[in-house]
């Protein structure tokens, strides 16, 4: 069994707690370590729980307060060789790392990594295993590849990216820069290669779907659920999204 639940996913910050049996991983520590903590006491966690933080990328909304959260809990940090260079603070007691392709064991967790066109030194995803059910997360991501598809295909669960609407995001406020920042190839999915990309895997398994990084600017959440429901052929009001200020609460693989 995997459980899984988000302290919070957009902009602002980023983190995913992943649990098989004795073991407890955070994804990405977007927030201080203040906010942290307190996110995860939420969920029944202190950060003296956690075996390891994983880092999909170096931006600071995914990296964070990381390393003084590992410094002060002394918790085992991963990220890539890219992702330790470009990385701000890179004081961590602790630093392994892993690459894409290869299988990382983290007690009793296993993690895929796989690549993702993201306009960062060497980005990651992840798909997480307890040897029976599959965790895809996949955010951060400008356009959809065949080898993403490939890598969350027949998932059990999928945490799938839904940053945009481009008309929204075209109208909006953000200079234009930055508007081709995530609007481009290398930036963020839009709603709609998230239900393109819903169409192109076997989502056959799939027993929890939910939209992630959602844009509070850029996008609204009944536009993230449409685009979900469209991609899995189920009714709007069925479909989930991970907000910003509480993320999502426990959620079980079996």
């Amino acid at each position: 069994m995997i459980r899984f639940a988000s302290l919070g996913s957009g902009s602002a910050g980023n983190a995913l707690l992943v649990q098989v049996g004795c073991t407890s991983v955070l994804i990405d520590c977007g927030f201080s370590v203040q906010e942290t903590t307190l996110r995860l006491a939420r969920l029944g966690v202190a950060p003296t729980d956690l075996d390891a933080i994983l880092i999909t990328h170096e931006h600071a909304d995914h990296i964070g307060s990381s390393a003084r959260l590992a410094r002060r809990h002394r918790v085992p940090v991963y990220m890539t060789p890219g992702t330790r260079l470009a990385a701000r603070d890179g004081a961590y007691p602790r630093l392994e790392e892993f690459q894409a392709g290869h299988r990382v064991a983290i007690g009793d967790l296993q993690v895929e990594p796989f690549t993702v066109p993201h306009d960062a030194r060497e980005p990651t995803q992840f798909v997480f295993t307890d040897g029976a059910v599959r965790l895809a997360l996949l955010t951060d991501a400008g356009h959809v590849t065949a080898h993403m598809a490939a890598c969350v295909d027949a998932a059990d669960g999928l945490l799938l990216e839904c940053n945009h609407d481009p008309a929204m995001l075209a109208a909006g406020s953000y200079p234009p820069a930055l508007k081709r920042r995530v609007g481009g190839p290398y930036g963020h999915l839009p709603n709609g290669d998230a239900e393109r990309l819903l169409r192109m895997i076997d989502c056959s398994r799939l027993q929890h779907v939910v939209g992630m990084h959602l844009s509070e600017r850029n996008n609204h959440p009944d536009l993230a659920r449409r685009a979900l429901a469209n991609g899995l052929g189920c009714n709007p009001e069925e479909a989930v999204v991970a907000t910003q200020a509480e993320g999502f609460t426990w959620r079980e693989l079996r």
